[in-house]
């Protein structure tokens, strides 16, 4: 399977702005700019873009380890927080925060699975950086 999307760029890298396209068109032309990435302008930016590929993707994986150990999760909530450290230029961190309501799992099966998501989703597997897992059961 292959998926793509497409970023155009027009101008300086702080005066210029772009945009992105999806394969599905989810995104459409969606702006981006220098100061929707360091600043707070309006727009998305790529560590946005990838904390909502690594919630979804790994909320996904648990949702299939749960199911498959025989668990029906009502409701998991992720959060990504991408952290890039302008002064090396680098994203150094994805920190992962679920919420989940599963009726019937025990505290130790949750943490057990949560761990075996974050460690298999392939977003994580494709991350060249620390991530880190804070897994909550309400």
């Amino acid at each position: 399977m292959k998926r793509n999307a497409t970023a155009v760029w027009n101008g300086t890298v702080k005066e210029g702005k772009g945009n992105l396209t999806t394969q599905s068109t989810t995104l459409d032309h969606t702006q981006y700019s220098f100061g929707s990435r360091f600043e707070e302008g309006v727009g998305t930016n790529p560590e946005e873009l990838l904390a909502a590929a690594h919630a979804g993707c790994f909320t996904m994986k648990l949702s299939a380890e749960l199911t498959e150990a025989g668990f029906i999760p009502e409701e998991l909530t992720t959060k990504s927080i991408i952290t890039l450290d302008p002064s090396v230029g680098k994203i150094t961190k994805s920190e992962l925060v679920l919420t989940a309501k599963i009726a019937g799992i025990s505290e130790e099966d949750f943490q057990k699975y949560a761990k075996i998501a974050e460690e298999n989703c392939p977003v994580s597997a494709a991350f060249n950086f620390e991530i880190t897992l804070s897994a909550t059961l309400v």
